[in-house]
């Protein structure tokens, strides 16, 4: 009797549902995409509807050829890719590949038993609206990337790219450094009241906020002490007490996107590294008897829907862990507009498997992933947390300061988990510490008066996690597709991670500016944001994929041939170094090839004379006396800096020494900087705790890099060959 046959994915998951489904199917993997549009060519026909020409990609033939032969012996064959539009098309491939006549389509948000065995239950037909919104999606890539790229070769520099999604990233931090560079601080004072109650010595601070019932701003130094004078001898008296109840409920369960902020803010995870972790959870880990299964449900989603059983499941384990108290009248379910709902949230498919009980079967990644995502849906559906929230409003002559306090009456779903935060979020009334009890008209003790000058800030640099909720919140691209954009933005060295936060690179600025002077529409957040929107509309089946494609591909073409008549050869200056030529004494200048940056006799092509970078910053190693301090990058793209001699020298450094000493060791000083400012200096030997103790910086602490990678924004030589040949054919 013949097997059916299920065709997944990935090997990870044939494993699991061979653990379901037992010796009557034959389970393997496509390994993923099994066709797609050749790199040497543009690969679209777009004098017929943007017919795009697939060729089998060629480390699938293999794989292919196997499930050929699978195929011809299976009664039925089950494509059971991932459930979204990348899925349903790859789905389609292997249909057309397989020449199969009436697959079936088993499609299943978590790898379980259960959900497998519905899924079966319930197989269909592959749906084209996904499938043309797919190709949409991969054409409109293609058309811009394999356009766009060749024309920054030949305007700009070699080994450039572009692409729809990528660029307005690119724009996004551009325009971030630009609001930073042109930001303009303006002082402001703040004047902060130290109090106790007597007798008893309990302090806490107050601020300044009225004088004569009107708003304080205070402006400068001169304005601060004048106050200070006109509050000489004053007595503190409680104005006013004023006693609340603040409620704060648990956050949705993860999606995509909060998923990978989270992540980066909770474990420092990059978007890539959180995605793939999520995959190997959601494809099925073994778990010693239990054998392979999958931990959470389907990690590319938008909604926050979570399914009644599951929902029924949590809350008893809610009420058997912490009791009735911490559940809510009724189950939580939050509902986001916009959202394509096809999915579920990210939940853990069981909540009785606690990360603990399975942590041995887990790497550490896993295991924080795992737990990050359990504790996010366990508090989702608990009670919300319950505050008394005390606001105190204390006279001195003409004046008002408050000081607001809060204790936790009910911790509810803080039992388990609280959101992180990113660095510029306000404190919430319910987050400060608690007051001392405090009556109207009682007396306080003033300990200090202490007045402050602040400079406002200018706009944050984004980190992963804002940047990612940026794009989000402006609609440019879809959540499955951050963790490349990110991915590929620091690849292309366009932008750069500098703790923790984006900065783009001098040849981020310049391309960014061509592509938005020559393609203001490509580079626009709000025609972006248009694009998605449409290919929603593809995927509902209200919008022709080709009509999408004929509507974006005529101004794009316009202004393709305007740039090509009109954009001016971009030189981009190598940056001078402070080394001497020893052949002609010119001064050497950085320069770039295939292998990497290297000096060259700025004298070229007089002179040829070239030398590895060095990257001296001219201090001496403290340790050797012998070798030159030099500045380095890790493995994962930060800056540090260590003797040229090693490895007979170890010398490190996180901080660029000086050739200032420390007091305490006689070592040399280190620069902290914060922002790009120099805010003191901290000592570079090992062991020794000296720093100078100004402003603190943020903490130390390295970003993920991520993997070389491949695709359409970047075009291959090929690619340019044809360049010429195929915009002209498409102007025909």
């Amino acid at each position: 009797m013949s097997k059916a046959l299920v065709i997944v994915e990935s090997p990870a998951k044939t494993k699991t549902l061979k653990n379901f489904l037992g010796p009557e199917y034959d389970v393997q993997a496509s390994m993923g995409h099994v066709r797609d549009l050749p790199k040497s060519t543009l690969g679209v026909d777009i004098e017929h509807d943007f017919r795009p020409r697939y060729v089998v990609i060629p480390e699938r033939k293999e794989v292919i050829q196997k499930l050929q032969q699978a195929a011809a012996k299976a009664e039925t064959v089950y494509l059971a890719s991932d459930p979204d539009r990348e899925g349903e098309a790859i789905a389609w491939h292997l249909c057309e590949l397989l020449k199969l006549r009436n697959p079936r389509r088993l499609r299943f948000n978590e790898i379980t038993k259960t959900a497998v065995l519905e899924g079966l239950k319930n197989s269909d037909d592959i749906d084209f609206n996904l499938v043309n919104a797919q190709q949409a999606r991969r054409v409109l890539d293609r058309l811009v990337g394999y356009m766009l790229s060749p024309l920054l070769w030949r305007k700009v520099k070699r080994n450039l790219s572009a692409g729809r999604v990528q660029s307005v990233a690119v724009r996004l931090i551009c325009d971030r450094e630009r609001e930073i560079e042109a930001f303009v601080p303006e002082e402001y004072w703040t004047i902060t009241a130290t109090l106790t109650p007597r007798p008893r010595r309990q302090p806490f601070d107050a601020k300044l906020v009225q004088r004569d019932d009107e708003k304080v701003k205070i402006s400068n130094e001169e304005e601060a002490h004048s106050i200070l004078k006109e509050l000489e001898g004053a007595q503190y008296v409680v104005k006013s007490v004023k006693k609340t109840q603040k409620r704060r409920n648990p956050a949705p369960p993860f999606i995509t996107s909060t998923l990978q902020q989270e992540a980066s803010r909770k474990l420092g995870f990059a978007a890539k590294r959180t995605m793939l972790v999520a995959q190997q959870l959601y494809e099925g880990i073994e778990l010693g008897p239990e054998g392979a299964v999958g931990l959470i449900t389907y990690m590319r989603t938008d909604s926050t829907r979570v399914a009644a059983e599951a929902q029924a499941e949590a809350r008893q384990y809610i009420e058997e862990t912490f009791g009735k108290d911490y559940l809510p009248a009724s189950a939580r379910q939050v509902t986001r507009k916009g959202a394509q709902d096809a999915h579920e949230a990210i939940r853990p498919t069981s909540v009785y498997r606690h990360p603990d009980q399975i942590k041995q079967y887990l790497t550490a990644d896993q295991y924080k992933l795992y737990r990050l995502v359990w504790q996010r849906f366990v508090a989702s559906q608990m009670a919300a947390a319950v505050f008394d929230v005390v606001t105190v409003d204390i006279s001195a002559n003409n004046f008002v300061f408050r000081a607001t306090g809060s204790t936790v009456r009910f911790p509810g779903f803080m039992r388990v988990y609280i959101e992180g935060k990113d660095d510029t979020a306000a404190v919430a009334d319910e987050e400060q510490p608690p007051l001392p009890e405090m009556h109207e008209g009682e007396v306080l003790d003033l300990i200090k008066l202490l007045p402050e000058q602040h400079f406002t800030e200018p706009p944050p640099r984004y980190t992963e996690a804002t940047l990612v909720k940026a794009l989000e919140e402006k609609g440019i691209g879809r959540p499955s597709t951050y963790a490349q954009i990110i991915s590929t933005i620091q690849e292309r060295k366009y932008v750069e991670l500098v703790d923790k936060k984006f900065r783009p690179t001098e040849l981020g600025f310049i391309v960014t500016d061509q592509l938005v002077k020559y393609f203001p529409d490509i580079m626009d957040v709000e025609f972006t944001a248009g694009v998605e929107s449409k290919l929603d509309k593809v995927e509902e089946g209200t919008l022709d994929w080709v009509e999408l494609l004929r509507e974006f591909y005529g101004p794009f073409e316009r202004d393709v041939h305007a740039a090509l008549e009109n954009m001016e050869k971009v030189k981009i200056a190598p940056k001078e170094s402070d080394e001497i030529c020893p052949n002609c004494g010119r001064k050497m200048v950085i320069r770039e090839s295939r292998y990497g940056e290297f000096l060259g006799c700025s004298g070229y092509p007089e002179c040829k004379t070239t030398k590895p970078l060095n990257n001296s910053i001219n201090v001496k190693c403290p340790v050797c006396g012998e070798g030159d301090i030099i500045e380095r990058r890790s493995r994962k793209g930060r800056v540090f800096y260590g003797c040229s001699r090693y490895p007979e020298c170890s010398f490190v450094s996180w901080n660029k020494p000086t050739d200032k000493h420390c007091p305490k060791c006689g070592g040399l000083l280190g620069e902290r900087r914060f922002r790009n400012r120099l805010i003191g200096y901290r000592c570079t030997t090992q062991g020794c705790d000296y720093e100078t103790k100004t402003i603190s910086s943020d903490r130390e602490t390295s970003g993920d890099t991520q993997p070389p990678t491949n695709g359409d924004a970047k075009a291959s030589p090929e690619a340019l060959e044809v360049f010429d040949e195929e915009i002209t054919r498409a102007a025909m």
